[in-house]
């Protein structure tokens, strides 16, 4: 009868254990999934097919092309549309797959960069700005600040040329949902 209590006291301090490493483990994986940010599952996801619901109301679904630290890049039948990641109301189709963490040029590739880049290609552009007044503006990039861009406004099918310039107009970043080139 020793020889039982003494083995049975010595499984109870092993499942003791064993939940205690349980719980250690447990409270490591929850530590660390909560350190995990959407761009890196999103980094991780270049390739696979995303469905977006934005703020403006508008889907963009398509395979997702590239994303920086604060804007995706998603390619569908209508072409490519750049998404700022905080217009992003719900993401479909994303893994659980992390990247790995940035390197020091993409941390810097930011919104406003990539719209400078479409501002010095001059092509003509569709934009679509959050809430019920927003809807979509046509024109060509002017100029990008570090949190607005200038829109010179005219039809996506014209050239920017002073005759069809209605206007240059500025958007705040944080209003802008989506933005697609024409053509």
């Amino acid at each position: 009868m020793r020889w039982d209590a003494l083995f049975a006291d010595l499984e109870a301090q092993l499942d003791a254990a064993d939940d205690d490493v349980s719980a250690m483990h447990a409270e490591r994986v929850r530590a660390e999934v909560a350190s995990v940010e959407l761009r890196d599952r999103l980094r991780a996801a270049l390739g696979q097919r995303v469905a977006l619901r934005l703020a403006g109301g508008e889907a963009v679904d398509g395979v997702l092309r590239g994303a920086g630290p604060d804007w995706l890049l998603v390619e569908d039948p209508a072409g490519e549309a750049l998404v700022p990641t905080a217009a992003v109301l719900l993401l479909d189709g994303l893994t659980r797959s992390l990247a790995a963490p940035p390197g020091a040029v993409e941390r810097r590739l930011g919104l406003a960069s990539v719209l400078r880049g479409v501002a010095r290609d001059r092509s003509a552009v569709r934009i679509w700005l959050r809430g019920d007044a927003g809807g979509v503006l046509t024109g060509t990039v002017d100029r990008v600040g570090a949190d607005h861009l200038d829109l010179a406004r005219h039809a996506v099918d014209e050239a920017r040329r002073p005759g069809s310039v209605r206007g240059v107009v500025t958007v705040p970043l944080p209003a802008l949902t989506c933005l697609r080139r024409s053509g």
